[in-house]
């Protein structure tokens, strides 16, 4: 990755971040903290790393994409209605009657939403069923998923991690966003999942671990697990919830809590100046 395709992904996550601040700020709802810290990742998965047609949400072949921590649907939307699937307009409809973009994803409303999630811990199990039957079909398809790191504490998603290891799931990708902090408080705290990864790697996971807000840092973990074979793999992203505004950053306050107009106009000034130091730096 050149430097200055960096700087252009970093724009893009910059511009998915200023989506979550509109559309939480005109819904008076929803989940900016963990949205925002997953910001670099969905960027990266549906900007580089998923093989996908915006023009053809359904088509058969595509990778798929499981957002198991439904609860951060404004970053996914987002991000897709920035590669394409829908105008960014819509993103001010967020939670809004009648639209399309509700609180949680829903596959039968929203191109590009490959499944309904909201209840926590349910998502990758239904991951692991769309990666089995690709390979039952042999199909070169490849699923990912992206975790809380508070969801992991539900049971389901340990049955769902060993079904995978079981059943060889090479083509399957659980990423966890480690940003530390849940909706009651620090994950440590309220219930510690911690050794997060020689808990994955007991469970018959390769686990790779990386920073999740730094675009090489994904290059590298991403590439690696397209290398694994026979086995599921695990990117445990450490990350910062709220990243990229300042009064949101590693806040637990904002787990669930849409800005109000003095906040919005705040998170949207640091984002407008961080989006033009960064259209600089791809013109210097």
């Amino acid at each position: 990755m050149t430097n200055l395709e960096k700087n252009q992904l970093q724009q893009i996550a910059c511009k998915v971040r200023m989506g979550v601040i509109e559309g939480t700020h005109a819904a008076k709802a929803g989940h900016p903290g963990g949205s925002l810290s997953a910001a670099d990742v969905f960027t990266w998965l549906y900007f580089k790393e998923m093989n996908i047609d915006p023009a053809n949400p359904r088509w058969e072949d595509r990778d798929r994409f499981v957002l198991s921590k439904g609860h951060t649907a404004p970053g996914l939307y987002a991000a897709l209605a920035h590669r394409g699937f829908f105008p960014v307009e819509d993103l001010l409809t967020l939670r809004h009657i009648g639209s399309h973009l509700q609180g949680h994803p829903n596959r039968n409303m929203t191109p590009g939403v490959d499944m309904s999630t909201g209840s926590l811990g349910q998502g990758i199990s239904t991951a692991c069923g769309m990666a089995l039957g690709a390979k039952k079909l042999g199909k070169t398809t490849r699923v990912y998923t992206l975790l809380g790191d508070g969801e992991i504490q539900e049971g389901q998603v340990w049955e769902a991690m060993m079904f995978a290891a079981h059943y060889k799931l090479d083509n399957l990708v659980v990423i966890i966003d480690n940003n530390g902090l849940q909706i009651d408080g620090r994950i440590a705290d309220v219930m510690s999942p911690y050794p997060i990864d020689k808990k994955a790697e007991a469970f018959g996971f390769e686990v790779i671990p990386c920073d999740g807000n730094d675009f090489d840092a994904l290059e590298a973990a991403f590439a690696k697990a397209r290398t694994v074979k026979g086995k599921p793999s695990c990117i445990l992203m450490t990350t910062l919830k709220g990243k990229g505004v300042s009064f949101m950053e590693d806040q637990v306050g904002w787990h669930g809590k849409a800005p109000n107009d003095e906040q919005y106009a705040q998170a949207m000034a640091e984002l407008n100046a961080q989006l033009a130091e960064l259209e600089v730096q791809s013109n210097g």
